[in-house]
Order: structure tokens, then C-alpha cells, then sequence
């Protein structure tokens, strides 16, 4: 159990505090009706057009996580709301069957999940991203998957079945070789010693897969990435990329509050390497910048990377699987219609 406690929402003109210890919390599990599923990216800092979520929160509780301002525009909180008041999108497989086979999605990866983990803990009950992804193989739709969960193990013999008929890569996040440190800022999600078994484990059975340092943090992280690395050559990565922490709105407030908590001599002195970072600021929400910094500290991080990663035989950027120009769809005839979807009322 945690205590509640959310930044203040900046949609609400209200924002209330408890005058006592605050109350434990549970998770609570919405199940929402979407209208639709498919979301259209284009930021020119997202490598990526098209993408799936369905789930809104993530349990894994990553104190960094740039998402945690969507659930501001829910009307909830961005700290323990977004940990514990998660939301399934039950319809998720239908309608993506419904909307894939329109002819702009040819060619195309459809990536999961553009904003929280399509594999965390919920969809161990809800399996919407594998039902979710049985659509993608029936209608030979390319798949890209971006996790920092185990549970996406579960699912090889499926994905070996897309990457069959289209293409399907996996680039699995590990910030952290320190399990100590890794629970400390991420308490739910796998151990790092996981994350490169799922990275051994996807390898083995031929899916192609990457690994993201996914953020490092200037003074807390930066120092783990030639082990990093090491590590997923030795498991079998193909790739490896990195992103900067970002911090943007109530997220710096999360954050922050948790490396206090969490490691408070460290505190200062990686409070002012981000801040350094950033050219004095601690959050970056601006496009074209948000994906990279500044200053002498961060490009000794740059070329730390690019020493370690040539050392290690990886290739850069995302694992993204060749994608094939013409994926052609079952005939529709009257019996494909009605298992499309197509011919519903």
C-alpha cells in the first residue's frame, strides 16, 4: 500500500489536501468504451506515425514517466492516481479491427504503446494487447513494441506468427542495471535481470529486438550504460538507443519528490546535472529538444554511448523490422466481413 499523492492537476481549479496522514490507496481498475483506438503521432521527435494504447495508467509506477500528465486531462492526479487508477479499454481488439484495414495503414508499423506499457501487470488479466495483436497477425499488420515488462514472453509464439506474415520488432527498455535502484525509481515493473531474459528469450525465438536506456539520468543512471549495453549484446540485442529524462508538468514534481525520498545525498548533485541538461530548467516539453540536451555533462554521456555501443556490436536506433510495401488483406468476402467486423448491424 502507498499513500496518496498527486502534484496539483492545473485543469482543476481546485486542488485538495488532506490535513492528516493521507490514506492508503488500492488499485482500481475503469473499464472504458472507446471510440477509437488508433492514435496518429506526429511529432517530429517520435519515430513512429501511427500507435495503440489500451491502457491509460500504468502500474509499474515509474517515477519519471512522461505519461503521468495525461491522466491530468481525466480529471485525476499525475503521482499515485496514475499508478493506482488505471484504466482498461475493453473494446481495444474490436476496434482496431474495425479501423486496420483501412487502406492508409498499408506499409505501415502500428506501434504498441505510444504512452503507457502494453504489457504491464493488467494485461496479464485483461490480455487486450494480445488480443490486440491476434488482430494485427490475422490482417498482416507490422508490429513494433516498445515494454519494459516480462509478460511480452508470453506472447512469442504469437509474435513469431505476425513476424511470419509482416514484420514485428520489440525494443524492450532498461534504464537500470542496479536492481537496488531500479525499484527504487520504477517499484513495479521487472527487475533489470528480467528484462534482458525477455531480451534472450524474444532472440532465441527469432524476433527482433532492441534496447532502449530509457531515460538516462545525468548522475544516477548515466555511469550503469556500458554495462547496459554489455549486457543485451550478450542476450542477443540487435539495437540500442537512448533518450534523455524529460520531465515535463506535474512529472517533475513526481520525480523529484521520489529521488528526495529515495536517495537524498545523491539529491542535489542530480538535480543540477538535469538542470544543466536543460540549460538551467528541469523539465523540456518543446519539440525538437525534448529527446536531447544540453551542456559538457550530456555529450560525455553521448559519446559514452556511442563508445560502448560500437564495443558491444549494436547497431543504433530502434529494431524496427523491415515492413512490407503490399500486405494484402483476406478477401472480404461475406465470411471475412462478418469476422472484420465489417457488416455489424
Amino acid at each position: 500500500m502507498k499513500r496518496v499523492d498527486n502534484p496539483p492537476n492545473p485543469f482543476e481549479s481546485a486542488h485538495r489536501e488532506y490535513l492528516e496522514e493521507p490514506p492508503p490507496v488500492a488499485v482500481e481498475v475503469y473499464e472504458e468504451t472507446a471510440r477509437s483506438i488508433i492514435a496518429r503521432n506526429d511529432s517530429p521527435d517520435i519515430p513512429f506515425t501511427y500507435s495503440i494504447n489500451p491502457y491509460r495508467g500504468c502500474q509499474h509506477a515509474c517515477a519519471y514517466c512522461y505519461a503521468r500528465p495525461f491522466h491530468e486531462y481525466l480529471g485525476l492526479g499525475a503521482g499515485t492516481d496514475f499508478d493506482t487508477k488505471l484504466v482498461a479499454k475493453i473494446n481495444a481488439p474490436e476496434l482496431l479491427r474495425r479501423e486496420l484495414p483501412r487502406p492508409k495503414y498499408r506499409g505501415e508499423h502500428l506501434h504498441f504503446s505510444g504512452v503507457t506499457d502494453c504489457y504491464q501487470p493488467l494485461e496479464a488479466t485483461y490480455q487486450l494487447t494480445r488480443r490486440c495483436l491476434e488482430v494485427c497477425r490475422d490482417l498482416r499488420m507490422a508490429v513494433a513494441i516498445n515494454t519494459r515488462s516480462f509478460l511480452v514472453v508470453r506472447d512469442t509464439g504469437l509474435l513469431g506468427e505476425i513476424a511470419e506474415r509482416a514484420a514485428v520488432s520489440v525494443c524492450v527498455s532498461i534504464p537500470f542495471t542496479d536492481p537496488d535502484m531500479s525499484r527504487s525509481m520504477e517499484p513495479s515493473a521487472p527487475p533489470p535481470a528480467r528484462r534482458f531474459e525477455a531480451v534472450r528469450r524474444l532472440t532465441e525465438a527469432g524476433i527482433r529486438v532492441g534496447v532502449i536506456v530509457a531515460p538516462i539520468i545525468p548522475g544516477l543512471n548515466d555511469t550503469q550504460i556500458p554495462e547496459v549495453l554489455e549486457r543485451a549484446a550478450g542476450a542477443g540485442a540487435q539495437s540500442a538507443c537512448y533518450t534523455p529524462v524529460r520531465l515535463p508538468g506535474s512529472v517533475e514534481h513526481v520525480f523529484l519528490k521520489r529521488l528526495e525520498k529515495e536517495m537524498p545525498l545523491r539529491y542535489v548533485r542530480i538535480k543540477d546535472r538535469i538542470s544543466e541538461m536543460r540549460g538551467g530548467r528541469m523539465g523540456e516539453r518543446r519539440f525538437g529538444k525534448r529527446m536531447s540536451g544540453t551542456g559538457p555533462y550530456w555529450r560525455s554521456i553521448q559519446k559514452l554511448f556511442a563508445i560502448h555501443r560500437e564495443r558491444a556490436g549494436l547497431a543504433g536506433g530502434m529494431p524496427e523490422a523491415p515492413c512490407p510495401t503490399e500486405t494484402p488483406l483476406p478477401n472480404p468476402t461475406r465470411e471475412t466481413q462478418l469476422s472484420f467486423g465489417f457488416a455489424r448491424g
